[in-house]
């Protein structure tokens, strides 16, 4: 018997290398588990740290704008890139997304893709202070908000979960959207909550689609907050870089 890679879950792991042993089958474990965790990377990441696997989507022009001053942001990526980002969609269990996006988009945060086939993920609201909008298309698909308090919510979950200034802290909102099966997520929200999240280390993963256009002047970067000095810039892996039509799609680590 080949195992690829031990269970990293504590109440299971090596349980059934000792039970074929046991029972004398001889037992090889690869060398390379690197690749059987490839298999299913979120499940693996979840049994080590118990959070899920977030990636971080984000289109952006050459000189590093997500949107103009005026918000204005659609479309800055090419239909090329906006089929692949619904791919990435059909491949996750969430897509999670802050109020303010929904309040200024609307979305439904559906892969419309033909790889989803019948598979929707769920999508996952980050609430703050404010109300959110009663009328918004995505309480027909059954959210789950994430939120510092009790809210009304017209359909779908709550998770309580602890905060400043009534913003769900990114580790703690993480963690109760993996105790709810929801271990390989997808993080789509406004600058607020790509930066919130990306200090506090939860994303482990991300996609960049570069844009063939330049804004020319001072726009809307990806992450809100400060970056003061260089020493605050972490290292990341650049694991693919390629074409989608007129953009360039980074994938990094």
């Amino acid at each position: 018997m080949v195992v690829g890679a031990i269970d990293p879950d504590e109440r299971v792991s090596g349980k059934g290398v000792s039970w074929l042993t046991d029972a004398r089958v001889e037992v090889v474990l690869d060398e390379s588990p690197a690749e059987a965790e490839a298999v299913d990377p979120a499940y693996f990441h979840h049994r080590r740290t118990g959070l899920p696997r977030v990636t971080l989507k984000t289109a952006m022009t050459l000189d590093g704008s997500v949107a103009a001053l005026d918000g204005s942001s659609r479309w800055i990526s090419t239909e090329e890139s906006r089929l692949d980002a619904h791919r990435l969609r059909s491949e996750v269990d969430a897509v999670i997304i802050g109020a303010g996006t929904l309040r200024s988009d609307d979305p439904q945060l559906t892969a419309r893709h033909p790889a989803a086939g019948e598979y929707q993920p769920r999508p996952v609201i980050i609430a703050g202070a404010e109300p959110l909008p009663g009328e918004a298309r995505i309480w027909r698909r059954q959210p789950l908000v994430v939120a510092t308090r009790g809210l009304d919510i017209p359909a779908g979950e709550l998770a309580v979960v602890t905060g400043e200034d009534d913003r769900p802290d990114p580790v703690e909102a993480a963690r109760a959207i993996a105790d709810l099966g929801l271990l390989d997520v997808l993080l789509e929200g406004g600058p607020r909550i790509a930066g919130a999240w990306w200090r506090s280390g939860v994303i482990t993963r991300g996609v960049v689609y570069l844009a063939g256009k330049i804004g020319g002047g001072v726009g809307i970067g990806p992450f809100a907050g400060t970056f003061a000095s260089l020493d605050e810039a972490r290292e990341v892996n650049i694991r693919n870089v390629r074409n989608v039509g007129s953009d360039l799609r980074i994938e990094f680590e």
